[in-house]
């Protein structure tokens, strides 16, 4: 059995896991850009506060804002010029704090301060760029998801969306990967309930699509297998309550397992006929892959018999 496995370095996961952040940043550099979405986390106060612990380390922030809408072009382009303006380099790190859009947006402009070189992100598109590649190392990246969802802080590839023709392409490198990773399930609880369902049944998805697929290996089966168990009654829980601790970290949990899976293994049906749905109509992501999910079981099944029978027992064990 031949198989090769692509892992972040570094990955601390659990409640309150946040408050490691200042050692590993002065670990990696004494100047920081943070890159986080909308208002929330300024809201809720998290935002300040991970400002100030970081300064009681003298390193410097510079702070830079997303919309926290799925990453265009455009704002690539935008932000990376910004942080070139501020003579960003490889030595230095983004912390990147948000939803999978932010960490999107962190990892790809991370590439682009380094390889730009007067070019659009565009250029180094799969499928629509030109064949640009990334020869130069980006600026380490420390992702710090607050939503559980996505996995994108343990994948090598960032989603960008392009306006004509409408679609979503990824921005791809080994190189991409984030050096640090912190799952603080905490972070999470201030996800409104459309949020947290739309997050969730992508993780949902990623890890029942990565155990379907072709590619998958012992081991990204093992991590999908571990990641689903709780999931369907730790979502309601979570959409019901978002103060439930144990439901929120259930489903972080989940989301790094899924990313980490699907990293290694590939997707499926759901996922490819969602980025393009995505793309035309703008739906959450995650809606779009909880709509079609019960589709592409459907078409899947009669090739996945026996993986399906394993799939019932780790979704619902009770029932199966």
């Amino acid at each position: 059995m031949n198989y090769s496995l692509l892992l972040p370095c570094e990955i601390h996961v659990g409640w309150g896991e946040r408050a490691r952040l200042p050692r590993l940043v002065a670990e990696r550099t004494q100047r920081v850009f943070l890159i986080t979405g909308g208002r929330s986390l300024a809201e809720c106060g998290v935002r300040d506060a991970i400002i100030t612990t970081l300064q009681g380390e003298d390193i410097e922030v510079i702070g830079c804002c997303s919309t926290g809408a799925e990453p265009t072009v455009e704002e690539v382009d935008a932000v990376s010029a910004a942080l070139i303006e501020q003579h960003a380099t490889a030595q230095d790190a983004i912390l990147a704090i948000g939803g999978g859009s932010v960490l999107d947006l962190a990892k790809a402009v991370s590439a682009m301060v380094t390889n730009a070189q007067g070019r659009s992100v565009r250029e180094f598109l799969e499928g629509v760029g030109t064949g640009a590649e990334l020869t130069h190392s980006p600026v380490p990246v420390i992702a710090v998801p607050t939503t559980a969802g996505t996995g994108t802080e343990v994948t090598k590839n960032a989603v960008i969306s392009v306006a004509d023709p409408a679609c979503k392409k990824s921005l791809r490198a080994q190189s991409m990967l984030p050096v640090a990773v912190v799952v603080d399930p905490e972070l999470t609880v201030s996800c409104p309930p459309s949020v947290t369902a739309a997050s969730g049944m992508d993780a949902i998805t990623q890890l029942i699509e990565s155990f379907l697929s072709r590619r998958a290996t012992a081991f990204t089966r093992m991590l999908c297998l571990e990641g689903l168990p709780g999931t369907v009654s730790a979502l309601r829980s979570a959409f019901v309550d978002g103060d439930n601790r144990h439901a929120r970290e259930v489903m972080s949990h989940a989301a790094l397992l899924s990313g980490m899976a699907l990293a290694n293994s590939g997707l499926g049906f759901a996922h490819g006929v969602a980025a393009a749905l995505g793309a035309i109509s703008h739906v959450p992501h995650g809606l779009a892959c909880a709509v079609l999910l019960p589709m592409a079981l459907h078409v899947n099944r009669a090739a996945c018999h026996d993986q399906f029978s394993l799939l019932a027992y780790a979704l619902v064990p009770e029932r199966s």
